[in-house]
């Protein structure tokens, strides 16, 4: 009797508790405070367990008698050919006490480059090696472990890239409370289950959707605080990484999962919109990334960033959701023909427009960190105007936040290193950062600072994402330029 009561009150509690609620209706946005307890045996609750897996086609395999199940990989953004990112869960069933028990979910993330390597991952640790003498050698992973080519024999096609590459793991406390909130009615026998968030699907989307049917990365930190209807988020960036592009399509992909309508801005030339809607409503095929990329905008002679692959790979990304159903939209604000403050007038203009045009979406605006400075002036300009200031103004709900980032390397165009007067010189340069650990959050100070910033978002140590058109005007993804070959490259490394 005491269980069946206790359930009733931490269900109330949920519906009217820390994570945000839409009715009867809960915001994976929101990351739990705590752990989520059981009022059954580890030995009840396991066969729940297993069950809400298989229902969610989550396909797993099993340590049979040790309450443990590893979940098989999925590509992050679920289909994209340059998502570069798979997870997988590890669940253990866990005792809390004779009469409780409670679950730990690992996410496991590996990607298809360095970026999540560990330090020393790249020694030879194993004694025995496939491929001496055994063929090894004609699959390509002559060096890896007995243990590590079961793994590979044993994995999706696709994904064997990174099997013996960089990988991670945190504990996903959202998808532990996914859990308890889908199963503890069904031990408790309650009724009156509280349902999921609907996600935000467009309105030509063929069917619904759960949430477990995307794979949008660990949930970020503090994001949830900031998504609401009608909302403006402004990240001022430094261009040229690849974490900042992916920041904002797992933003993108969580809070449209999460219920919430988004639109993603881009300080890309305002003509490149068309393009941008034909390759969004496109299938992706080769063809539609040459159309995307025929824009002059991808081959100027001074790419400070912001036509890197990594920011192709994005509309990639956006794409593949929005093609999957997701209320994903996308559109371009800079007007580049225009200087100083006539550019940022025009630029508030256009954002402005599209924020109005839809007052029950999220708007995440993504610029270089002057333009979104919510605060009047410039060391060299005290009446400057920033795009961010000028929103501040006009609209109702605008929250600033300033990049912040791990030392690591970016894609930056800086004044020629011989002085040459009007002249950039692009190239990948060190940037230097502070270790706020590896998980991308955001956090607001609850005022702003001297530039008008409300606070930070998080993406980690960074890493220079080069020029799209370095790697062919085909699919950047492709790393080669087999379809439309560059007559002639700049450096990746920039002159000292």
């Amino acid at each position: 009797m005491r269980s069946a009561v206790y359930a009733a009150v931490v269900l109330a509690g949920l519906m009217t508790g820390c994570a945000t609620t839409q009715g009867n209706t809960f915001n994976d946005l929101f990351i739990p405070d705590g752990e989520a307890i059981y009022e059954r045996p580890v030995e009840e609750m396991w066969p729940e367990v297993r069950t809400f897996f298989t229902e969610n086609n989550l396909p797993f395999r099993e340590d049979k008698g040790s309450m443990m199940l590893e979940t098989e990989w999925r590509q992050e953004f679920g289909g994209s050919r340059v998502a570069g990112f798979f997870h997988r869960y590890m669940v253990l069933g866990k005792r809390e006490s004779p009469t409780q028990s409670k679950l730990w979910i690992i996410r496991i993330t590996k990607s298809v480059n360095n970026t999540l390597r560990a330090p020393g991952s790249e020694l030879d640790w194993g004694v025995s090696r496939v491929g001496q003498g055994g063929g090894g050698d004609d699959l390509g992973v002559a060096n890896l472990s007995v243990e590590d080519y079961e793994a590979y024999l044993g994995a999706p096609i696709g994904e064997n890239a990174f099997i013996a590459g960089s990988g991670q793991g945190s504990r996903d406390l959202v998808m532990e409370w996914r859990v308890f909130r889908s199963i503890s009615p069904k031990l408790m026998k309650e009724e009156n289950a509280p349902q999921p968030v609907k996600v935000a699907m467009a309105l030509n989307a063929k069917g619904s959707a759960a949430a477990m049917d995307f794979e949008c990365g660990l949930p970020i930190l503090g994001l949830g605080k900031q998504v609401k209807a009608g909302g403006v988020l402004l990240l001022g960036e430094m261009h040229g990484t690849q974490e900042v592009p992916r920041f904002m399509a797992q933003a993108a992909c969580q809070t449209a999962v999460a219920g919430t309508p988004v639109t993603v801005g881009l300080e890309l030339p305002l003509e490149n919109q068309t393009r941008i809607d034909a390759f969004l409503d496109s299938a992706g095929e080769e063809h539609d990334w040459l159309k995307l990329m025929e824009a002059p905008f991808w081959r100027s002679p001074y790419p400070d960033g912001r036509s890197s692959e990594a920011v192709a790979n994005m509309l990639e990304q956006l794409r593949e959701l929005r093609f999957r159903g997701l209320d994903v939209d996308i559109f371009v604000f800079d007007h580049p023909k225009a200087q100083g403050q006539a550019r940022e007038d025009a630029m508030h203009a256009t954002v402005r427009h599209q924020v109005e045009s839809g007052p029950k979406r999220f708007h995440v605006i993504l610029s270089g960190n002057i333009h979104s400075r919510t605060k009047k002036g410039l060391p060299w300009n005290k009446d400057f105007k920033p795009m961010g200031f000028l929103l501040k103004d006009s609209l109702d709900s605008v929250v600033s936040l300033d990049m912040a980032y791990n030392s690591g390397s970016a894609w930056i165009c800086a004044v020629d290193s011989k002085g040459v007067k009007d002249s950039l010189d692009c190239g990948v340069r060190e940037a230097k950062g502070r270790d706020n650990g590896d998980r991308f959050f955001l956090h607001t100070w609850g005022g702003t600072n001297g530039d008008g910033y409300h606070g930070v978002f998080y993406v980690g140590p960074v890493t220079a994402s080069i020029p799209a058109v370095q790697k062919g005007l085909g699919r950047p993804g492709a790393n080669d330029n087999s379809v439309a070959p560059v007559e002639a490259q700049s450096p990746e490394v920039a002159a000292h």
